[in-house]
């Protein structure tokens, strides 16, 4: 009988809208401000749809802009740095911050891994040279991981549409991996780092991040066939967790954030964010432009 009268609450808490009844009961809370940075991956492991030319991030000129960028990042005064690092080997990425801090991560890196194929990773990617480097700006002990993982059923859905004869889709799918992969390619060769970080975080590349998957992907396969919806649902989920591990991990005493993801990532998680009035987001280009 608690346990029925307890869902009726619940469910009558829905009914009546959970925001509106938090307002009434606390009033106006300040808004806790999350940078969000899309970013591409620095060390380039060619494991996306979306095949790129390599930019390197080691160069002279790339590592000068990096020191500014995570400078005006510092400035911001985040409490805690979010990555795409899984949640549950936060353990790992604590190791390697301390023995940042301490100026003895690239030893480590060059003696555990040099000549092996996890080196770029741990070299080049943006985690170590992007999120590392501002952390210690803004005196940070910890960065935080928030990745969850998930397999993505591309084969799955490419098969459902070959059987549903779905050739209007496939074209979609094929063009729209063209586009992004000549359009990635050109910027990568004719952009600074800056530049193509400030590109990557506009509306109308996220926006553009996001468009294949309800328009394109959810249509996928027969009437009764629903690869495409899954793939896409899956996709939902994946974004789904990494917020929740977020808003799990904010403490209360947290007024600010960064939250630094591949540019997909982050188109999806900034819809979610906007959902939710408790948050204000800070774009890059605000932060990159506050002298």
């Amino acid at each position: 009988m608690k346990k029925l009268l307890v869902y009726l609450f619940i469910q009558s808490l829905f009914n009546l809208g959970i925001q509106s009844i938090s307002k009434a009961q606390s009033g106006p809370v300040a808004k806790k401000q999350i940078l969000l940075i899309g970013t591409f991956h620095f060390n380039n492991p060619k494991a996306d749809a979306v095949v790129t030319e390599d930019f390197d991030i080691t160069t002279t000129s790339a590592q000068l802009e990096l020191a500014k960028i995570t400078s005006q990042i510092a400035k911001f005064k985040p409490d805690r740095i979010f990555v795409e690092w899984e949640y549950n080997d936060q353990d790992n990425l604590d190791s390697l911050y301390k023995l940042y801090l301490k100026d003895e991560y690239k030893a480590y890196i060059d003696r555990t891994y040099l000549n092996k194929p996890q080196y770029d990773l741990y070299v080049k990617n943006e985690i170590f040279q992007l999120a590392f480097s501002a952390a210690r700006k803004a005196n940070l002990k910890q960065v935080d991981g928030m990745d969850f993982p998930l397999t993505m059923p591309f084969d799955t859905v490419m098969t459902a549409i070959k059987d549903a004869d779905q050739n209007q889709v496939m074209s979609e799918i094929s063009d729209f991996i063209a586009t992004l992969t000549k359009d990635a390619n050109y910027k990568r060769k004719t952009m600074n780092l800056t530049s193509l970080l400030l590109d990557l975080n506009t509306e109308e590349s996220k926006k553009k991040n996001n468009s294949i998957y309800i328009k394109t992907l959810n249509r996928a396969g027969k009437l009764a066939n629903f690869a495409g919806a899954y793939s896409v649902s899956e996709w939902y989920k994946r974004n789904l967790y990494m917020l929740a591990l977020f808003q799990k991990k904010l403490k209360s005493s947290d007024q600010k954030a960064v939250i630094l993801l591949g540019a997909g990532h982050i188109a999806m998680i900034e819809k979610f964010l906007k959902e939710d009035d408790s948050y204000e987001i800070i774009q890059l280009k605000d932060i990159l432009t506050n002298k």
